[in-house]
């Protein structure tokens, strides 16, 4: 059956697209916004303020983690300009590497990379939905959203897209008027955001650079429309806006969200604590406070569900057409999304909610992702040397200044894990290894099926 005959229109490099629907700048950049706005902005300011005290650091703390970010956004538009199919880092380091190489990052998202955040977003979502709907078991609700999203994810690009868009949109609108009630209500803390004399020692001291890994965490989802880059329309110009866009929306939007918890509610009652936002509603607004800022982070939930349920489907979906052991994920149903992929990850999510697990596997997962972006951006700089002449559409901004920042940042970031949680990292590297038998097999898989094709015909084995 031809394109035509489904209805789909074909791209030049060879994408098909539902309907002839393909995801514009402002939807991936939505899903870019959707997918780092999860739970780490409002619960992390706690940790921070029981070691630095200085709202200027603060701030500062959370822009350098933005700017990092973008240093990332620049190296990751410049690898998926020159090679725009969907996946991210599977597909980045099959062609900086080696497949091998690709295949342990993509082994990663394709089980729990995805899955295991979207459990844990969905829990969250359950405990702060009981606030705006009292007596609602969380669980329920945990595992009521993950279906929903990916009902609505199955029934095509263009829902898809609208979904999403209208989410993250409405994410942001309350997230910008949580900020000008804020500002309208002004400071009643005796907190400065200027510089001062002081605040250099708390920039360079270890709570800081410790604080500094978490806020990274918080930032991670940067990269999302580079899994999703098949779809894309006109990827050359589109990826880059839509990672630098989506990037700089959320560094303002964090930078200002920080400045309005600091500005109005006490120190003393945010240190140590997890429900940050929730106490500064109640100082904003009072008893209805809760409700409010619960409903706030619940929207904002729904959207980063949906951009995780769609982009993580899509590495697997790749992965099958590349492995014959996992080629059942490949096919797309006649609404043109990765059912399979999607149930699939709809079937790890939903077991990891029921079993708990979820925090466990974040915990060991952070290294293997960590170490994959490490290597994506150093990437950049191995094909700039390799191959100087590879076409490149767009170049990373203030190369080698940028994918340098970034991979010092990363190194320390991976040194950080293995000194504090070395066995998570070990079992985490283990699991990506672990990938490499899945390889094996496939490779062995697609040998005999050349052969006996080869047998068949009479023409030669192409490996």
């Amino acid at each position: 059956m031809t394109a035509s005959e489904t209805g789909s229109a074909a791209q030049p490099d060879g994408r098909v697209l539902e309907g002839g629907h393909s995801v514009s700048v402002i939807v991936a950049t939505a899903i870019v916004v959707a997918d780092m706005v999860g739970v780490g902005v409002f619960t992390s300011l706690g940790f921070q303020v029981k070691e630095l005290t200085s709202g200027f650091s603060i701030l500062l703390l959370w822009t350098i983690g933005g700017l990092v970010a973008l240093c990332g956004v620049f190296s990751y538009s410049e690898l998926g300009a020159m090679f725009p199919r969907s996946s991210g880092e599977y597909n980045f380091l099959s062609r900086a590497y080696h497949p091998a190489f690709g295949f342990l990052a993509g082994w990663v998202s394709a089980t729990v990379g995805f899955a295991a955040p979207v459990a844990l977003a969905a829990m969250a979502f359950g405990q702060y939905g009981r606030v705006v709907v009292p007596g609602a078991p969380p669980l329920a609700l945990a595992l009521g959203v993950v279906c929903l999203v990916s009902i609505v994810l199955l029934t095509g690009i263009k829902h898809s897209s609208t979904f999403q868009l209208l989410s993250t949109i409405l994410k942001v609108v309350l997230i910008v008027s949580f900020l000008i009630a804020g500002f309208r209500i002004g400071a009643t803390q005796p907190v400065s955001f200027a510089p001062s004399s002081s605040d250099f020692g708390h920039v360079v001291s270890a709570p800081f650079a410790i604080s500094l890994v978490f806020v990274m965490y918080s930032f991670s989802g940067w990269n999302a429309a580079t899994y999703i880059i098949g779809e894309i329309a006109d990827p050359d110009r589109s990826l880059p806006r839509a990672l630098f866009l989506g990037t700089a929306i959320v560094i303002v939007a964090y930078v200002g969200l920080n400045a309005v918890f600091l500005a109005v509610t006490p120190m003393r009652e945010l240190a140590g604590q997890l429900d940050v936002a929730m106490i500064a509603g109640s100082h904003m607004f009072g008893e209805f406070g809760g409700r409010v800022v619960g409903m706030l982070i619940c929207i904002g939930l729904v959207s980063s569900i949906s951009a995780m349920m769609w982009i993580g489907p899509r590495v697997t979906m790749t992965m099958g057409e590349d492995m014959p052991l996992l080629r059942v994920f490949s096919r797309r149903s006649k609404k043109d999304v990765p059912a399979a992929a999607i149930v699939f990850q709809l079937l790890v999510s939903t077991l990891l909610l029921l079993t708990g697990s979820f925090e466990a596997v974040l915990d060991f997962i952070q290294f293997s992702l960590t170490f994959c972006s490490f290597f994506t951006v150093l990437g950049v700089i191995k094909l700039r040397i390799t191959q100087p002449k590879l076409a490149r559409p767009y170049r990373a901004w203030l190369y080698p200044v940028t994918p340098l920042v970034f991979l010092a940042v990363m190194l320390w970031m991976m040194y950080y894990l293995v000194v504090n949680r070395p066995l998570q990292s070990l079992a985490g590297f283990a699991m990506m290894l672990s990938g490499l038998a899945i390889y094996a097999v496939s490779l062995h898989l697609s040998k005999v099926g050349s052969s006996d094709s080869s047998q068949t015909t009479g023409s030669p084995t192409i490996v």
